[in-house]
């Protein structure tokens, strides 16, 4: 098999296909983008970037396993399944975890440096607080099988050192361009975007905790530009190691993302609540917020787009555009 400089796995989906983006205004090319093309839209991901080959998933594990990889810089290992609502463990386990184990390893034993996809979801509810301090993880308690899957390798990676040169990312609440094919797992914004044209309204759920108002809840949202900007600065810093938040540092309400969605889109903001569904009651996050202490102290210093500029960008210049 012939070399490449980078290996992006997920690289049909929404995080790798906007570092392929950004690889390729760097001038790079040599990269073997690896994913499961599983709809026409993921396939319609990579019409508009440059890469040398692209790799179905599990033939990669198998050419992966087999040393058939050589000459490569960094693996942007994105590819996971995503869905906080994928209840099937073993599924998870073997995805998620053995698979991300199989290239770190690989990464490790090749001298590879090894970037992946770690998650805000191994917070759950935030009890213990939104720090990414290695010495705390093993407190964290994931509210699905997802976040479970994820808190898995983080720990695994912990208990056998591997955190000292490796980088894990805990993606927030990411938004931007080349999410269509998420379905269900979509942000906000890109669901929006069709409900407003739809029905000239959005919904969002009632609070049902007395120190929330309704739509008050909120999260830490991150245009998905910031967080490439962000994960290409550990390929740019190998000296650099461990786990990382990639959020903003700063919450915001529902409410503030649905006006900035009726602005983007010039048009006054329609919000009404409605009833959170009984079975989400119980799992749901009232607030996330990155604590970006420790990634501004390793030296990452751009400033994040705030949700008004990221929601504009993204309405304007992309869904209006589909």
């Amino acid at each position: 098999m012939k070399p490449f400089s980078f290996i992006v796995t997920g690289g049909a989906g929404f995080i790798g296909r906007n570092i392929i983006d950004a690889l390729n205004a760097r001038g790079h090319d040599d990269i073997l983008v690896v994913d499961a093309l599983n709809n026409p839209e993921k396939e319609a991901n990579l019409a508009s970037v440059r890469y040398a080959e692209f790799m179905d998933k599990d033939a990669f594990r198998e050419a992966l396993l087999a040393g058939e990889m050589t000459a490569v810089k960094t693996v942007f290992h994105l590819g996971a399944c995503s869905s906080t609502m994928q209840l099937d463990v073993d599924f998870l386990n073997d995805n998620n975890v053995l698979y991300t184990q199989q290239v770190c390893t690989w990464c490790s034993d090749n001298d590879v440096r090894f970037i992946y996809a770690s998650s805000a979801a191994t917070y759950g509810d935030g009890e213990h607080g939104y720090s990414d301090d290695e010495a705390n993880i093993q407190e964290l308690k994931p509210l699905n099988p997802y976040g479970q899957s994820k808190q898995d390798f983080d720990l695994w990676a912990r208990e056998r050192g591997l955190l000292d040169h490796i980088v894990g990312l805990k993606y927030f609440n990411v938004y931007g361009p080349f999410e269509s094919h998420k379905g269900d797992m979509r942000s906000v914004v890109n669901k929006a975007y069709g409900w407003i044209q739809d029905t000239g309204e959005l919904s969002l759920f009632k609070s049902y905790r007395p120190d929330f108002a309704d739509g008050e809840q909120n999260r830490d949202f991150i245009y998905v530009k910031d967080a490439v900007a962000v994960t290409l600065f550990f390929h740019d810093h190998p000296e650099v190691s461990g786990l990382f938040n990639c959020g903003t540092g700063e919450a915001r309400t529902w409410v503030d993302l649905g006006r900035a969605i009726f602005a983007a889109m010039d048009l006054e903001p329609k919000i009404k609540m409605i009833e959170m569904p009984d079975a989400l009651r119980n799992h749901y996050q009232y607030h996330t917020q990155a604590d970006a202490t420790k990634l501004r102290e390793c030296g990452f210093t751009q400033p994040f787009m705030s949700i008004e500029e990221g929601v504009d960008d993204y309405v304007r210049n992309y869904l209006a555009n589909d």
